[in-house]
């Protein structure tokens, strides 16, 4: 068996030297809570693991443009403790509190929880909803991805050879803005979403939508951006009508398997219910703004 050769370089730059020279399989360690329990697993075995741990930027929560960049290596509790980003938007907040136990969130991390792939992963819905984007970084450079656009199915990503996502990017909150992300699991803790939804929406002097973003985890092989579950909601009040045409909209896109957590009729039911409910969690918010 071939040893493997780990690395914690301090450098993006050279974080991205050594993936992109290396020989064979090559994963990027950000918190591990993922990839160490697949590599128990036998599920992969990389030839080098790259520890970017160390690298400064990528652990920052820093302001940006009046929004927030979030280091991809920053974990869970340090996103739940930053007052001034749980205020601008609460719902990346909560779903990224949602990954694992209280020992689990000061090592998981946001990148990893996006670049792992998992269609039931908590962070993700939210940070599409909230219209994050992220920066790439590679040996031609960097560039700037969707969120939305890094997961391309299962375990799948669009990061080519030698590239990592180095930051997520939330953009400033819309005045009269709010945003939420709820979740279905069989437990009252620690397990993975049978059903995730962030809903991010913006209001007039009025009282009227004027933009939404409604996502959906875990009801097909990556997050839904439902665009018929926002456009129920543009130009209302947000009122009952709204909500419902809302929930029907989000129970329409899932495209679900049936497996011991769920099954297809379930996971659709529930994908409306939770939708409409993070949506009057997001007004309420909207209107406290």
């Amino acid at each position: 068996m071939n040893a493997i050769q780990y690395e914690a370089p301090g450098s993006v730059e050279d974080a991205v030297a050594l993936l992109a020279q290396a020989n064979g399989e090559a994963r990027v360690l950000a918190g591990g809570t993922d990839l160490l329990v697949q590599m128990r697993a036998g599920l992969v075995r990389p030839g080098l693991i790259v520890d970017v741990k160390k690298i400064f930027d990528m652990t920052l929560i820093a302001p940006d443009d009046g929004g927030f960049r979030i280091g991809a290596a920053t974990c869970g509790e340090r996103i739940g403790a930053n007052n001034s980003l749980r205020a601008a938007w609460p719902g990346v907040v909560e779903a990224a509190k949602l990954i694992g136990s209280t020992q689990i969130q000061s090592r998981a991390t946001i990148g990893g929880n996006l670049c792992n792939a998992s269609p039931a992963a908590d962070s993700v819905p939210a940070i599409i909803a909230a219209g994050g984007t992220c920066t790439v970084a590679g040996p031609d450079g960097r560039r700037d991805v969707a969120a939305g656009d890094i997961a391309t199915g299962p375990g799948q990503t669009s990061l080519g050879k030698g590239e990592m996502v180095v930051d997520i990017r939330l953009p400033a909150r819309p005045p009269r803005s709010g945003s939420a992300y709820l979740r279905f699991i069989p437990r009252t803790e620690m397990d993975i979403a049978v059903v995730g939804a962030g809903v991010c929406l913006s209001l007039d002097e009025g009282g009227v939508c004027t933009a939404a973003r409604v996502t959906l985890g875990a009801v097909a092989p990556k997050v839904l951006v439902v665009e018929a579950a926002a456009d129920a909601l543009i130009g209302t009040p947000v009122d009952e009508t709204a909500l419902q045409a809302l929930a029907a909209a989000a129970s329409a896109a899932c495209e679900p398997i049936d497996d011991i957590r769920g099954t297809v009729e379930f996971r659709t039911k529930v994908a409306g219910v939770l939708a409409r409910r993070a949506a009057g969690i997001a007004l309420e918010r909207a209107g406290s703004n």
